[in-house]
């Protein structure tokens, strides 16, 4: 057993229940081949919520401060986190994000860049858009809807991937391309409140 296994099996354990998680749409999740699993940001619960509720595992960017922890930061390592530096174009960890899709995992992304402090869908950064014009990778839309109370129940809804064949025919900018991706969270968490 893997120590992302490990992690993933007793981080269920306490979540599930307590938040009364469930996930709908995880068969839009293809079975193999790199993807971009794009999601709001409304807690910092959510990359734990978001990877055990994903039928495969999942890597995430994740700031630089965090690994510099002790202990903790050798646990977000160990669980298929990476660094990133915040607030400027990190050329490292954009090549570490593309050598994940393209090496066939799932790459997971939430575009906002920081969670909202409202609960309210914010405007997605460019990154995203650049992942999803740089790879081949299946771009598949997420949303992590209700409250993060106990024993209410919070949903992980995974949309549709988006046909992304245009985008990439037509030289759409990464910011274009974001877009798109955002407005596709915003219709899920407008059909699943």
């Amino acid at each position: 057993m893997t120590f992302y296994t490990f992690a993933k099996s007793v981080a269920y354990g306490i979540f599930k229940p307590w938040y009364r998680v469930e996930a709908i749409g995880k068969e839009n999740i293809p079975k193999e081949g790199g993807v971009l699993l794009c999601c709001n940001h409304i807690n910092n619960f959510d990359p734990i919520v978001l990877g055990i509720m994903a039928p495969r595992p999942v890597h995430y960017m994740a700031k630089e401060e965090l690994f510099k922890v002790p202990v903790l930061g050798e646990v977000v390592r160990k669980c298929n986190a990476f660094p990133v530096k915040r607030g400027m174009s990190d050329r490292e960890a954009l090549r570490k994000g593309l050598g994940v899709l393209k090496d066939g995992h799932v790459l997971g992304l939430f575009p906002e860049g920081t969670r909202s402090k409202t609960g309210e869908l914010g405007k997605g950064l460019a990154g995203a858009g650049f992942f999803a014009l740089k790879t081949d990778a299946a771009v598949v839309p997420c949303a992590i809807i209700g409250p993060y109370k106990s024993l209410r129940k919070l949903r992980v809804v995974y949309g549709q991937p988006i046909a992304m064949d245009e985008a990439r025919n037509t030289k759409a900018s990464a910011e274009q391309v974001t877009e798109l991706i955002m407005s596709e969270i915003h219709k899920l968490i407008k059909e699943h409140q």
